[in-house]
């Protein structure tokens, strides 16, 4: 029997809301027919959202959301989506699919969206194709609120208050499609396009996001921070916390090759084993990255944003290679437990997380057809997680926890867990058990709590299961019942190939 040892007294770290945020990008579906309508659709919508797509992220609780991209993002030109919809210009979007984008999603648009979800936004500005000027007064135009020609644009057309950036990345992926800079190239760049993100309103300064790593090219995180950190006049030591309140860090799991990834419903227990072990490599990718950042900033005022992530597979058959449309399977749903887990106990240094993308696109929580709606497995642990946000991060460790899997190099861990506790003094467990075949009895036990009261959920299923539009319900959170207080303890069993979630007081 694994042994589960809770100190909810012994506080580790506070979980912000924003590691359980999500990444839209023009790519694919994902904003148009997933997010975006139009207000004319016979699809119900709000201001042309789709409104069970918005209800059901609501439901999720949605902490943050980045727009516009991704690669997208450093060939995008605010100013072609804004105005009249019948005025904006017309491009092809050659990232994704060669298709025409009519940037009838833009500013208005994002900000509207957020609002519905009631998130904080993150806008990603152009480098890689873009200049100081237009970087500059994109911010002024969301968020001045004074005389100047940007706020008056905005006013024309049609918003008078200016909107909060929460977030603002400057650039993304400079190391590849934002540009193919040299981290020492990248790093004065963002010195000086950051200081025209200005802060037009002291009472919500703008935080920004500094384009980090690719996963473990641990040279490009060493050379942006000693660059950014360099002071401008010699012997003034380094500058103040390198310019930026966050640096980002990419990762996407994929079983097979960049080339051949696989597919995302047809797989075998040692690609499911391959799949986790290579999600479970977060852990060591965060740490390192974190080592570096902890030579530049010990004090870890600068928070690590993790805002790409998630599985990469081959697209559905017959589906545009360039839209990235892919199936989403208990194999999804196990790798999202795994890695939050991770996020959260290292959430001294993890203090944003955007999943790609929400919808349509790669890891998608929700899925659309036309007129339908289903929600993935990863929606459901997304939900299931929920409690952990803005709660501290509390000490816990698992005892007799095996690893599990086919060969040694696709070694997992039998069970990954995480524990906080929030605000209202609920103690939130969140528990996966990885393996395909071995159920895992596990007792809980905690180190002063007597617990009374006690619900929890769980996602089970085969590892092949997913839902589709047919079969919307085959994977879905269920009520869990099978536990029993015994002496203080929480007795249970996992079973194989599950995720569960306790709320305990």
């Amino acid at each position: 029997m694994a042994k589960l040892y809770i100190n909810e007294k012994n506080k580790k770290g506070h979980i912000n809301a924003e590691i359980y945020g999500h990444f839209s990008e023009h790519l694919g579906r994902c904003i148009y027919e997933g997010l975006y309508v139009g207000e004319d659709s016979d699809i119900p919508n709000v201001n042309g959202m789709r409104k069970d797509v918005v209800d059901a992220l609501k439901e999720m609780k949605i902490p943050v959301l980045r727009w516009p991209g991704g690669c997208f993002a450093d060939e995008y030109h605010w100013k072609d989506g804004i105005g009249p919809k019948e005025n904006r210009k017309k491009m092809i979007n050659t990232h994704w699919g060669g298709v025409v984008e009519d940037n009838s999603f833009g500013t208005h648009e994002f900000f509207e969206l957020c609002e519905q979800l009631g998130c904080k936004t993150y806008v990603n500005g152009n480098v890689g194709s873009g200049t100081v000027q237009e970087m500059s007064e994109w911010v002024e135009y969301i968020t001045f609120g004074g005389v100047s020609p940007m706020s008056q644009m905005r006013k024309e057309n049609g918003h008078e208050k200016p909107w909060t950036i929460d977030y603002f990345g400057v650039g993304n992926e400079n190391w590849g499609c934002g540009g193919n800079m040299t981290p020492e190239y990248y790093a004065n760049l963002y010195r000086r396009y950051q200081t025209y993100v200005r802060h037009y309103d002291d009472a919500a300064p703008i935080k920004k996001i500094c384009c980090g790593a690719n996963v473990a090219d641990y040279s490009w995180t060493e050379g942006v921070l000693e660059t950014c950190f360099k002071s401008p006049q010699p012997g003034e030591g380094f500058g103040p916390k390198g310019y930026m309140d966050g640096m980002s860090l990419h990762y996407y799991v994929y079983p097979g090759g960049w080339e051949v990834k696989g597919s995302a419903t047809e797989f075998d227990g040692k690609t499911w084993y391959k799949t986790l072990a290579k999600a479970a490599y977060m852990e060591e990718l965060v740490s390192r990255h974190g080592a570096i950042m902890d030579k530049y900033d010990p004090e870890k005022k600068i928070g690590m944003a993790v805002d790409e992530w998630g599985c990469w597979f081959d697209v559905e058959p017959g589906t545009n290679p360039g839209f990235l449309y892919q199936q989403n399977t208990m194999r999804d749903a196990l790798v999202a437990g795994l890695t939050l887990n991770i996020f959260n106990k290292h959430c001294d240094r993890v203090k944003m997380a955007c999943i790609a993308q929400m919808v349509n696109v790669l890891q998608s929580v929700i899925l659309t057809e036309g007129p339908k709606m289903i929600l993935t497995p990863t929606y459901f642990v997304f939900h299931m997680y929920k409690h952990h946000q803005d709660a501290e991060l509390v000490d816990s460790y698992i005892e007799g926890n095996q690893m599990v899997g086919m060969e040694d190099e696709y070694q997992v861990p039998l069970l990954s867990e995480s524990v906080s506790v929030d605000k209202e003094g609920y103690v939130n467990v969140t528990l996966s058990n990885l393996s395909l075949s071995e159920d895992a009895p596990v007792e809980m036990a905690f180190a002063q709590m007597n617990p009374a009261q006690v619900s929890a959920a769980i996602l089970r299923q085969e590892m092949h299961a997913h839902n589709t539009f047919e079969e919307p319900e085959n994977v879905k959170e269920e009520v869990f019942d099978a536990f029993e207080i015994k002496d203080g303890k929480i007795c249970f069993t996992a079973p194989a190939c599950s995720v569960i979630s306790f709320r305990i007081k």
